[in-house]
């Protein structure tokens, strides 16, 4: 996506793409939307007092109860919208950085109506794109194959590290 250039024309969210490891796959948490119609990512507007990590972090408790450790900078830009064309207000779009949050505690969500759930990331793939117009639907699934890729890359970083590190026995 051409980002640079999309984000200086539309404004701008954060989104917390909550996930957790269990055994060798990721689970992810989505919330329901306000109109509870639709699965979506933990998202909000950001805030002058808070860095766009910290802003989407404060998304993700404040909608899914969750908690852990948030990535400093995002890994994707997404497109997402918010109204339908028939109303007076129209469609608005959003350009939504994404920052990838690993769960470590979920508590009860200050907003109620979310209904936090864990999905697989086929399931999430499926439940983002259900009451989406196509063009959105593919956004968020792309959202989930990246998250998957970043979560994926960051464990074979870790365990090369880890393998590459030398043991006392070889140390001088």
């Amino acid at each position: 996506m051409g980002s640079l250039r999309v984000s200086r024309s539309l404004p701008l969210q954060v989104a917390a793409v909550c996930y957790r490891k269990r055994g060798n796959s990721i689970e992810f948490l989505l919330v329901k939307t306000n109109g509870r119609s639709k699965w979506t990512f933990p998202k909000g507007s950001i805030e002058a007092h808070l860095s766009h990590s910290q802003a989407a972090e404060r998304e993700a408790f404040e909608e899914a109860g969750a908690s852990g450790v948030i990535e400093s900078r995002h890994f994707h830009l997404y497109l997402h919208s918010k109204g339908v064309f028939w109303q007076p207000a129209g469609v608005q779009e959003f350009v939504v950085k994404a920052f990838l949050l690993e769960v470590r505690r979920t508590q009860k969500a200050p907003e109620t109506m979310r209904n936090p759930t864990w999905f697989s990331a086929v399931e999430a793939r499926e439940m983002l794109c259900k009451g989406r117009e196509v063009k959105y639907a593919a956004e968020l699934q792309t959202v989930v194959d990246r998250a998957v890729e970043h979560i994926r890359a960051d464990k074979v970083l870790v365990a090369n590290s880890a393998a590459s590190r030398p043991t006392r026995a070889h140390l001088p």
